[in-house]
């Protein structure tokens, strides 16, 4: 934003807000699901050196281009970026073992926020001691993302994908007890008592196709997508976190588009210091340190998971309507570190629930079918409520409208926790009342395997 809205490249904030922005959210929606398809047949690399591609081009045409129809080609190309994010996380798990797929999920998340927060301290101490022009800033972001381009070049090609060149089991129906019996009584070891498991095959092929295969490879492929996705969300757990996952992520993203917006309408840059890299720096690593410290939170998040979601929504809520009702750009920074260490917080859990529920290869589908619907979400509101042929709101008043959409989320979950409580309650109550009734029989908590 402040790079449209410099010296360079002057650009008012409604041209910015309105007709640029809203570019991003469309061609992330448009590109995802194919990006989705085309990582898996080609097998992620190829997708990883198109991102390297579009994040040159992208940094390129910001550096030297002109007009709002060139800006848009960069919100499209960096809509690119994003929809083939995908196939890194993908990638790494296809050249990993499963034992390892915990150790590298958290690798790459820590490199990515740590990435992130050393990105925004250096840029604003550039800015703030240097004097560094937002030009020279770009100029790095571009040497930084060639260099990524030129390292991918040489990450090795996987053998299989997920789906399209994924190796049949050889083994016959009768399996060594090991891993799929693991899977099939996770809840002894490592699950909390009560939680819903999906238990699915690691390979994707491995007792679904004892029936004659489609002869079209995509069909086949397709029907194996419908057959994944409806037995995950079976999971009535599962369904919930990933509702709340598609919808705060909506939200998130919105907020994350336009908040640079909102601090230069509360404090302009051209009259005050902005503070915006150390405020981002600040909000990264407090998301890191409550991602970090959700390891070793013991909750029974079957019971009071969904009310976490909803106090932590309320605190979204409560901080964004603080950012829109403040005068102060301080108070509005406070808002954002609250509204964004709260999203890391319960995106991290939200991971948590569905790797515990999944196994990895379901994760990353299911993560990707989350993500789509966030995108739709955020597209129905950008056209209502950004798009020049929506309502085109200010961008003070768009922080009201995000508010209260949390509100919203906050309300849903709350509900949905008291009547989780209040069912347990009850159960617990019928089963003592049957334990007094009854002292010598089988205890009901403890039934008898059959």
């Amino acid at each position: 934003f402040l790079v449209l809205h410099g010296h360079r490249i002057h650009f008012s904030t409604l041209q910015i807000t309105n007709e640029i922005f809203p570019v991003w959210t469309y061609s992330y929606l448009v590109l995802l699901f194919p990006v989705f398809i085309l990582t898996d047949y080609v097998r992620y690399k190829p997708v990883i050196n198109l991102q390297g591609i579009s994040f040159i081009i992208t940094w390129l045409l910001l550096l030297f281009g002109q007009g709002v129809k060139t800006m848009q080609v960069v919100e499209f190309f960096y809509g690119m970026v994003t929809a083939t994010e995908v196939a890194y996380y993908a990638y790494i798990y296809s050249v990993v073992s499963p034992e390892h797929y915990q150790k590298v999920s958290g690798y790459c998340r820590s490199a990515t926020l740590v990435a992130y927060t050393a990105a925004s301290v250096l840029a604003q101490l550039l800015v703030s001691l240097a004097n560094l022009s937002y030009f020279y800033l770009n100029v790095i972001s571009l040497a930084s993302v060639s260099m990524a381009f030129l390292f991918s070049l040489f990450l090795p090609m996987p053998k299989k994908s997920m789906f399209f060149h994924a190796k049949p089991s050889k083994e016959g129906p009768p399996k060594p007890p090991g891993k799929d019996a693991v899977l099939e009584e996770p809840q002894k070891d490592h699950e909390p008592g009560g939680q819903e498991v999906v238990t699915v095959s690691g390979n994707p092929y491995d007792g679904h196709w004892s029936s004659p295969k489609p002869e079209s490879v995509v069909l086949r492929v397709f029907v194996q997508w419908l057959q994944d996705l409806k037995e995950c969300y079976s999971s009535k757990h599962l369904f919930y976190w990933s509702l709340w996952w598609s919808f705060s992520t909506a939200g998130f993203n919105q907020v994350l588009n336009y908040v640079q917006v909102l601090w230069d309408y509360k404090a302009p840059g051209q009259s005050s210091i902005i503070y915006n890299g150390a405020v981002e720096a600040i909000a990264t690593f407090g998301g890191a340190l409550a991602a970090f410290a959700v390891g070793y939170v013991k909750v029974n998040w079957d019971l009071l998971g969904e009310l976490a979601l909803a106090i932590f929504s309320v605190v979204n809520a409560g901080s964004l309507f603080l950012m829109h009702y403040t005068t102060s750009i301080w108070a509005c920074y406070a808002g954002f570190l609250l509204f964004k260490t709260g999203y890391m917080l319960l995106i991290t859990i939200a991971v948590f629930q569905i790797a515990v529920n999944l196994s990895v290869e379901r994760y990353a589908l299911v993560f990707g079918i989350n993500t789509f619907i966030a995108l739709v979400i955020q597209t129905v509101i950008t056209v209502i409520v950004v798009d020049q042929g929506g309502l085109r709101l200010p961008v003070r008043i768009q922080f009201l409208v995000y508010g209260s959409y949390f509100a919203v989320i906050a309300g849903i979950f709350l509900m949905r926790s008291i009547f989780i409580i209040y069912s347990t309650k009850c159960r617990k109550r019928v089963q003592s009342s049957a334990t007094s009734q009854n002292p010598y029989g089988p205890h009901p908590e403890e039934p008898k395997n059959n």
